[in-house]
């Protein structure tokens, strides 16, 4: 087989590189022409765990290629795969240009039978809008070339998203053509050696998918972050809390972990254009509305916590922050609750000295910049701070040498935004500790 993936981001280049790894023939397509060129070589335009191995050794087999030619790549592919950025628009839905633009190009580029199937996560009808593009291309040459639209939703963990896509616990596919149905059970196979985990379903309902798994767990990690400043009021403990409710297996354990609010490319953007969805049908997602409005609120609630210990005015104070990507094993630094913690810092008047292992080139070149000190590694940042910020949970974070930090820092205070640490360990070696939810 051979399939043609367009875009090269997080989704792209992780779907590409792990079909060409099952000994699909992979065209991964890209308009940067210099991203294109760095992946040639090797460099990888994004941090993702076994990312660089399985795509440098996928790439020198021959199987997997790189283009910025779309109408050469799809040439011969059964499957053409989109998966391109959509960004969130002023009113917070999705902008499928980007989708629909590469619809309109395969439209008049195709030359035989193909499935185009979305992997970027789009909105409900996305897929007849991909397939009236497909056709109006068609109509312009005077072609009536067959084609079928699939949608294919992606469910991958940044930071461990090669091992979900090698080993998937589903795998949903929409789609409404007997012929393109038997293309992508043909395509997914390799990944099906250990049972079915194919669901297949109509595209509306595909599409709804995936936005609705996002939503769910956002609001697991909003109503959690509800319930943990309810548990500082009433003197509860959330991390009690969260385990006794977590061996409920109606609820679970995953996603109810305190902290300072979730960020990423997928929840922040994905909430907002559900609710835009709903609003466009004239209804109101009223649960989803207060779970954006609750994680917004909760990116503020650790600065709230260190000006009441240091007071409101941080002139003169400096912070040691740990961590300044979304989640742990990413350099992904979109709607990171970091971002607005420094900023909140620093309009307090305060400096902040940072070490994230992967993510500070990200910050320097994209998102912060100058604003914070960067530092080679944790223990340099919490040389003469005031306190300890702990903002991402890095493992390598997670048992510090409490001894060299009691000398490193001014004060032994620590402001745990991951809830990590024993408060009580560190209470007893003169620590004050401040958790989320204790």
């Amino acid at each position: 087989m051979k399939i043609t993936v367009v875009g090269t981001g997080y989704v792209g280049l992780v779907s590409g590189a792990c079909f060409a790894d099952v000994g699909i023939e992979v065209v991964c397509v890209d308009i940067d022409e210099k991203k294109i060129d760095k992946l040639k070589n090797g460099i990888m335009p994004i941090y993702e765990p076994g990312l660089e191995e399985i795509v440098v050794r996928n790439y020198e087999s021959g199987r997997l290629k790189f283009s910025t030619n779309l109408g050469e790549a799809i040439q011969g592919s059964d499957v053409a795969f989109i998966a391109v950025g959509t960004p969130q628009g002023e009113d917070g839905s999705a902008d499928l240009k980007y989708v629909l633009a590469v619809a309109d190009e395969i439209g008049r580029t195709m030359s035989d039978y193909i499935v185009v199937a979305t992997k970027s996560t789009v909105p409900v009808t996305t897929g007849s809008k991909v397939q009236k593009a497909i056709q109006d291309a068609l109509d312009q040459r005077g072609s009536d070339l067959p084609f079928a639209v699939a949608s294919n939703p992606e469910f991958l963990k940044e930071g461990a998203a090669v091992e979900d896509f090698l080993k998937p616990d589903r795998i949903v596919i929409g789609v409404e053509d007997e012929r393109a149905e038997e293309i992508m059970k043909r395509l997914y196979k390799p990944f099906q050696l250990s049972g079915d985990r194919i669901i297949y379903m109509d595209i509306p309902s595909a599409e709804m998918t995936k936005y609705t798994a996002n939503a769910m767990l956002a609001t697991k990690i909003s109503f959690m972050n509800d319930i943990a400043n309810l548990c500082e009021l009433v003197g509860a403990d959330a991390n009690m809390v969260r385990a006794g409710i977590g061996s409920d297996p109606r609820i679970g354990n995953k996603f109810i972990y305190p902290g300072v609010g979730y960020g990423g490319s997928c929840f922040p953007k994905d909430v907002k254009a559900i609710v835009k969805t709903a609003k466009q049908y004239g209804y109101d997602l009223r649960v989803l509305q207060a779970v954006e409005e609750v994680n917004e609120a909760q990116k503020h609630v650790l600065v709230k916590k260190v000006k009441q210990h240091f007071g409101d005015d941080l002139s003169g104070k400096t912070f040691a922050m740990w961590g300044l990507s979304f989640k742990p094993n990413t350099d992904d630094l979109r709607e990171a609750p970091a971002l607005v913690i420094i900023d909140e810092l620093r309009a307090a008047g305060a400096k902040v000295k940072a070490f994230d292992p992967i993510a500070m080139e990200e910050a320097r070149e994209v998102y912060i910049g100058d604003k914070v000190t960067y530092c080679k590694d944790a223990y340099e940042a919490c040389v003469d701070a005031d306190a300890l910020l702990l903002v991402t949970e890095w493992s390598q974070f997670r048992i510090p040498s409490w001894s060299a930090l009691g000398k490193l820092l001014n004060h032994k205070v620590v402001f745990d935004g991951r809830n990590i640490y024993d408060r009580k360990y560190l209470k007893e070696l003169g620590f004050t500790h401040y958790g989320i939810g204790v």
